[in-house]
């Protein structure tokens, strides 16, 4: 059964994608609409890179996101920017409070490691991905490859860090139903995979599934949760606009 969303008017729905544990998927997000992702049964994760669709080597760039809204993990009024100072994606209404963005993505050792092996030749289907390989197939449909992974955001997952530098990945932060909004400000291409949190705990491979809703939006308004979070979002969006001028 997918996630209800009475919030979004069904004519503004533009479809619905059920993106299956442990898979990969890949969109071009176009100005003027959100897409939704919502985690039906806690304890996903969803590593996720964004580029420019009309300027490819323009893509997501952490550091600069941190940086600038002064901020150490993602939620609503956040934006996310690229390496240009432009806005790739903004946050527009989040349930789940704390998305991860420092982590990087799993890799077929680091998986093999935690959750055993699992070739495809074995297990067909049920064989374990990791995100790294899962974002170099979904990026190779566009031309691009390992040279352009970069560092990633980790949606639902929360990690915090102690006094002494340790990363902590926190496992009760999952939530059964939370979503977040994703408002494209560029026409963005959105690579994602379900592929386990490189710091989730050991055990099961058992990755959970999501839902994607993309639907109709508005621009940002003069009162935008995310123009008002920080003054530099402002000037983000003016010149994410002129792009488009």
């Amino acid at each position: 059964m997918f996630s209800p969303t009475p919030d979004i008017p069904e004519d503004k729905v533009r479809f619905r994608e059920v993106v299956l544990g442990g898979a990969s998927w890949s969109h071009v997000l176009k100005r003027g609409s959100t897409m939704r992702i919502i985690d039906p049964h806690g304890g996903t994760n969803v590593s996720a890179l964004f580029f420019n669709f009309e300027l490819m080597v323009e893509r997501y760039n952490m550091s600069d996101t941190l940086k600038a809204q002064h901020v150490a993990y993602l939620t609503t009024g956040r934006a996310l920017y690229s390496d240009m100072g432009r806005i790739l994606v903004s946050i527009t209404d989040d349930t789940s409070g704390w998305h991860d963005t420092i982590c990087g993505h799993s890799t077929a050792p680091l998986v093999e490691r935690k959750y055993g092996k699992a070739s495809f030749q074995e297990h067909r289907n049920k064989y374990h991905r990791n995100g790294r390989d899962s974002f170099l197939v979904e990026l190779g449909k566009y031309g691009l490859g390992a040279k352009d992974l970069v560092p990633n955001a980790n949606f639902f997952s929360k990690v915090t860090v102690d006094d002494t530098g340790g990363l902590h990945f926190d496992e009760s932060h999952a939530k059964a139903g939370a979503h977040v909004d994703l408002r494209a400000g560029l026409n963005t291409l959105v690579v994602l995979n379900t592929c386990p949190h490189p710091l989730a705990p050991s055990g099961t491979y058992d990755p959970k599934p999501v839902h994607l809703v993309v639907y109709s939006s508005e621009p940002a308004g003069p009162e935008d949760v995310v123009r008002k979070f920080r003054p530099e979002n402002d000037r983000g969006l003016i010149l994410t606009d002129r792009y488009f001028m």
